[in-house]
């Protein structure tokens, strides 16, 4: 199954890994896309750029995932908006957002002049807002590492199906943002029985890797008052409660396709968190609901996670990877 830590540092050992104090444990590859550490803040959970500025220092993070935007301007959903469940929150914010032109020409700049590396992150109604989107994205800057595609949202052309729950769909919108100038991730959705399909047909239509994995759909109903918790109704559930669903997600395509890329999210609270995505097989771990909490957990993590690396005599935290293409030997 998994190589255990002994083995670990004894197989380094032996390739002649030593410890070094000028080495950096936690760099990270993403396909074509190098980050100084694995930890990312997970699209949604920090704004769109400058809302944490205040409280925390973005620049600590190996990249940070903006909120989803759209060609257009968009409201959101009705209020209430969130709602707090046992080991996690559940949310029907509705991408509320100001515009990708907006924060192309606002916040970008602000962005780029503080260095913090950026994952621009869009969605869309239609095929046809997907590919808009990806034409005002044909020369970002190198600030911009790579664009994630949130294709966990209703298609209005096909009765509001979701795009990431069709293999058909899904790679349908990808191949509409081929124009890119950077990578493309696309987050993928656990509301399906088909993921790994799904996730071969992100990859094949040209994405360098997939992120995993969104909200879980639920609801929460207010006994009292006999109606929903939420204004939308149902919304998205994320934090702890999620985390053996992101777990075995990432476990499940990395095992099909260990040479494809993934971002692990859903639940990442600790280092020990982390490091149970990494073992998974995910090259990189974004941190969502927990940012509420604490707007510096990522700082604390990372720096956790070097240690934890420092302690153990790992060169590289990525070595955790298992070896194992199915859960039992």
């Amino acid at each position: 199954m998994f190589k255990s830590l002994q083995i670990l540092k004894q197989t380094m050992l032996e390739r002649g890994s030593t410890k070094s104090s000028d080495r950096n444990p936690l760099l990270t590859s993403i396909g074509s896309v190098n980050l100084e550490n694995p930890i990312m803040l997970a699209s949604g959970t920090a704004g769109h750029g400058t809302e944490l500025s205040s409280v925390t220092d973005l620049s600590d993070v190996g990249a940070f995932v903006v909120k989803s935007l759209s060609v257009y301007e968009w409201e959101g959903n009705n209020a209430p908006r969130l709602h707090e469940t046992p080991n996690g929150m559940i949310n029907s914010i509705g991408l509320q957002g100001p515009g990708l032109n907006y924060w192309l020409e606002h916040t970008l700049p602000i962005l780029v002049k503080q260095k913090i590396a950026v994952v621009l992150s869009i969605w869309g109604r239609t095929v046809e807002d997907y590919s808009r989107a990806a034409d005002l994205c044909r020369e970002l800057p190198p600030t911009v590492k790579a664009v994630e595609l949130n294709i966990s949202c209703p298609n209005i052309e096909d009765r509001g199906n979701v795009f990431a729950h069709s293999v058909r769909s899904t790679h349908e919108v990808i191949q509409a943002t081929d124009q890119i100038s950077v990578p493309r991730w696309a987050k993928l959705s656990p509301n399906v029985t088909n993921l790994v399909e799904i996730a071969g047909a992100a990859r094949e239509a040209g994405v360098e890797g997939v992120t995993l994995i969104n909200t879980v759909m639920g609801m929460v109903i207010d006994i009292d008052k006999g109606r929903p918790n939420l204004g939308a109704g149902g919304g998205g559930l994320s934090g702890p409660a999620i985390r053996p669903i992101a777990i075995r997600s990432v476990f499940d395509v990395y095992s099909a396709m260990p040479d494809f890329p993934i971002i692990g999210v859903g639940g990442v609270a600790s280092v020990r968190d982390v490091i149970e995505f990494i073992m998974a097989g995910a090259s990189g771990v974004q941190i969502g609901t927990a940012n509420f909490a604490d707007p510096k957990i990522s700082k604390k993590i990372i720096i956790g996670l070097k240690k934890w690396c420092e302690d153990r005599q790992i060169e590289n935290i990525h070595c955790l990877l298992y070896t194992s293409t199915s859960p039992r030997d």
